[in-house]
Protein backbone atom coordinates (compact mmCIF):
# COMPACT_ATOMS: atom_id res chain seq x y z
CA UNK A 1 0.00 0.00 0.00
CA UNK A 2 1.37 3.39 -0.95
CA UNK A 3 2.49 5.12 2.25
CA UNK A 4 0.89 8.54 0.89
CA UNK A 5 -2.23 7.76 1.03
CA UNK A 6 -3.27 9.19 4.29
CA UNK A 7 -1.88 12.47 3.52
CA UNK A 8 -3.98 12.40 0.46
CA UNK A 9 -6.69 11.45 1.45
CA UNK A 10 -6.20 13.96 4.10
CA UNK A 11 -5.76 16.73 1.74
CA UNK A 12 -8.22 16.03 -0.45
CA UNK A 13 -10.85 15.71 2.37
CA UNK A 14 -9.66 19.06 3.65
CA UNK A 15 -10.10 20.93 0.43
CA UNK A 16 -13.81 19.28 -0.29
CA UNK A 17 -14.47 20.39 3.30
CA UNK A 18 -14.01 23.96 2.68
CA UNK A 19 -15.21 23.66 -0.72
CA UNK A 20 -18.81 22.12 0.46
CA UNK A 21 -18.83 22.27 4.51
CA UNK A 22 -22.37 20.67 3.89
CA UNK A 23 -21.57 17.64 3.80
CA UNK A 24 -18.81 17.03 6.33
CA UNK A 25 -20.32 14.25 7.89
CA UNK A 26 -20.09 12.30 4.66
CA UNK A 27 -16.36 13.30 4.45
CA UNK A 28 -16.07 11.91 7.85
CA UNK A 29 -17.81 8.81 7.56
CA UNK A 30 -16.18 7.67 4.83
CA UNK A 31 -12.71 8.43 5.36
CA UNK A 32 -13.13 6.43 8.88
CA UNK A 33 -14.44 3.59 6.57
CA UNK A 34 -11.35 3.84 4.28
CA UNK A 35 -8.99 4.19 7.20
CA UNK A 36 -10.44 1.02 8.87
CA UNK A 37 -10.90 -0.91 5.46
CA UNK A 38 -6.83 -0.20 5.29
CA UNK A 39 -6.37 -0.98 8.76
CA UNK A 40 -8.17 -4.56 8.55
CA UNK A 41 -6.71 -5.64 5.02
CA UNK A 42 -2.95 -4.29 6.34
CA UNK A 43 -3.63 -6.47 10.03
CA UNK A 44 -4.59 -10.01 7.87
Amino acid sequence: MNPLIHPIMALVAGIMILIFPAILNFIVAIYLILIGIVGIIAGA
